[in-house]
């Protein structure tokens, strides 16, 4: 029976994991270095935390909810959502928690991967999945003196409930997802909030809806409604998507409906101006949300465009040289998204590092697989985060991939897998050749490693990659 090691527990962990137990492989363990299941879903608990895709499709085609609370549903629920799928799939006794996966190293004489941990301890397993994801390293932004603050400081996806914002001055350093999503509860509490603002961006209003009990009763037993409410969104985001390429009319869509959603939101014109993008829509994740320019329209809270100097004991000076006094720091300064595995030694074949076959940036054809690393596949890899659409409709996809190679390899009793440098070769020119027409092409963002390649996006929408990997071609694999 083939052994699988799943590195993670949110979302991408748990499609692999339930696709395969699916199938009938159970020889499974899933390494979860928290105490819990729910990857970025447990992390994130700062107020207002909720998904910016709507519920219906942000989640397991499988696994239908009638019960979600409003469209597009909040971190409590989505956790427990999680959670709930792990038991019913039998996912959850196979968590291991505590599980700190440091290392992992190919053994060419027993095709198998030694997988180490931060205690010391191994575990052994024919086949290796990482579930890691591109958004779980939060980074504190590199400016001098973060670490004298002598008040309280922390990052968005690591909050500290415990400290009271009632009545202090609070500086929140960044404005991206987590940001407009927590600064309307912060404004709401403290006495006086700065947000300082590197790049303004691209806001939409948000189509929230509650769905009131009726609603609710209806998606659960009149046939077909949930499907469409899923089937309609998907559909949405579809078209969304095409406003990712060049001078797209979709693009040019979402620009005006932006700025007109700014210009009603927020009356003073310098404040405006302040925080009207001078870049292309979707050179940055395009946001949504409908109490944040109200928030920041607040007289208390002020929007800083000059850019941290440095952090000193008591606050933060900007460098034209104005000091900022204030009681806490709030960092929304995002994730290490171009880590892809660095924090894990990773050697495959012939010794080969991980870290060094990617020191240009990460490739891996169709996102999964790696010349060189074979039985490594990976979930929420290279080239497969979107700038529109549901993540999970990504994932299941490539689970249900990694499942044909599995069944595969048990059916003809192959010990490895492994992609050939040419198939690899040929998908990346494919994909970095169509992400040459994309917004991202022409601007600097996460999305980019420092030697300019794309990296972390899927040039398009969601069904061309589900149709790519719907089939698995065997002869861009070597078997053995």
């Amino acid at each position: 029976m083939t052994s699988i090691g799943i590195i993670g527990s949110g979302f991408g962990a748990l499609s692999v994991a339930i696709e395969l137990r699916r199938a009938g492989h159970t020889d499974l363990r899933l390494w979860e270095r928290a105490d819990g299941i729910g990857g970025v879903w447990r992390d994130n608990t700062y107020p207002g935390a909720a998904c910016d895709v709507p519920s219906p499709l942000y989640s397991f085609s499988y696994e239908p909810c009638a019960d979600w609370s409003s469209r597009y549903a909040g971190q409590p629920e989505i956790l427990a959502y999680l959670r709930r799928t792990a038991d019913k799939y039998g996912i959850a006794p196979l968590v291991q928690t505590g599980r700190d996966v440091v290392a992992a190293r190919y053994d060419e004489d027993t095709a198998a991967w030694a997988v180490r941990f931060g205690d010391g301890t191994e575990q052994t397993v024919d086949l290796l999945v990482s579930a890691v994801g591109q958004l779980s390293q939060p980074v504190l932004p590199a400016i001098p003196g973060v670490e004298t603050f002598e008040g309280a400081a922390f990052h968005s996806a690591r909050w500290q409930h415990g400290i009271d914002l009632t009545g202090q001055r609070v500086a929140v350093v960044g404005t991206g997802a987590s940001a407009i999503q927590f600064v309307p509860h912060v404004a709401a509490q403290a006495a006086a909030v700065t947000v300082f603002q590197r790049t303004p961006s691209y806001i939409l209003p948000k189509p929230d809806q509650v769905f009131g009990p009726m609603y609710r009763r209806m998606l659960n037993h009149v046939p077909g409604v949930l499907r469409a409410e899923r089937a309609g969104s998907w559909g949405l985001a579809e078209q969304f998507s095409r406003g990712l390429d060049d001078d797209s009319a979709v693009g040019r869509a979402i620009s005006a409906v932006a700025r007109q959603h700014l210009k009603a939101k927020v009356k003073d014109p310098a404040l405006r101006a302040k925080l009207t993008p001078d870049y292309p829509v979707g050179c940055k994740r395009i946001l949504f949300a409908n109490t944040y320019y109200p928030a920041i329209a607040e007289p208390h809270v002020e929007l800083v465009t000059e850019a941290v100097a440095r952090v000193t004991p008591t606050g933060l000076v900007t460098t034209g040289g104005t000091v900022h006094e204030v009681d806490v720091i709030i960092y929304a300064t995002g994730f290490d998204a171009q880590e892809f595995l660095e924090s894990i030694d990773i050697t495959g074949a012939g010794g080969r590092k991980l870290a060094e076959q990617w020191s240009d940036g990460a490739r891996a054809y169709l996102g999964i697989y790696v010349p060189r690393f074979p039985n490594l596949f990976l979930s929420y890899g290279p080239n497969t985060n979107l700038g529109g659409g549901s993540i999970v409709y990504m994932l299941e996809a490539q689970a249900r991939h990694m499942r044909r190679a599995v069944d595969r390899m048990v059916a003809g009793s192959f010990r490895t897998v492994e992609v050939t440098d040419s198939a690899e070769e040929e998908y990346d020119r494919e994909v970095q050749g169509r992400l040459g027409h994309s917004v991202w092409a022409h601007c600097d963002s996460w999305y980019r490693h420092a030697s300019g390649r794309i990296t972390s996006n899927w040039p398009g929408s969601t069904h061309p990659y589900s149709r790519r990997t719907r089939t698995l071609e065997p002869d861009a694999f070597e078997w053995a």
